[in-house]
């Protein structure tokens, strides 16, 4: 997935609207998810990820290959949703039912990854719910997270650990 995401936006770089288009494809899930744990409003996140997009757009040629390309668009992410935040009021908080509804629309996400999700939602604190959805939506790895997070990495693998402990708890009792 890296070399092929590399390869999208180096294609960008050179104006190529199809590569943009699966660019956006293949990342969109993983962009609006980290700016909604962020923003907690569908409404700032949807402008977020369209800021996100834009800056991708007119910086690919910019991009510099570092076998990162994902942490680089959630950087950029990252970098909009503080803006956002700045510039304005937050706004109230979004309903889990909000949120619930967006992981059921993701009909691009497996099954066991909506599992996970929807169950994330329900049982995680915002922290644990950010570096589960990096890690398994965005695919970045611990060290990754915990640059975009600007976090330990001990604090990032104790927290996942801790996380994926309460998911396994409570889908176990599903079970």
């Amino acid at each position: 997935m890296v070399s092929e995401l590399e390869d999208l936006i180096e294609r960008t770089a050179r104006n190529d609207e199809s590569a943009f288009h699966a660019l956006y494809e293949e990342t969109r899930s993983a962009v609006y998810g980290f700016a909604m744990s962020i923003l907690k409003h569908p409404q700032d996140a949807e402008d977020a990820m369209q800021d996100t997009y834009l800056s991708i757009y007119h910086a690919a040629s910019g991009y510099a290959s570092r076998g990162k390309p994902m942490a680089w668009i959630l950087t950029i992410t990252r970098n909009h949703c503080m803006m956002k935040l700045r510039g304005q009021k937050r706004r109230g908080e979004t309903s889990l039912e909000e949120l619930e509804r967006w992981v059921e629309g993701q009909s691009s996400l497996p099954a066991e990854e909506k599992l996970i999700l929807e169950q994330a939602l329900k049982t995680l604190n915002e922290e644990e719910y950010q570096i589960v959805t990096l890690h398994s939506l965005g695919d970045l790895r611990h060290r990754e997270i915990a640059h975009l997070l600007d976090m330990k990495l001990s604090t990032v693998l104790s927290k996942y650990r801790r996380a994926l402990a309460k998911l396994r708890a409570i889908i176990g009792e599903e079970a």
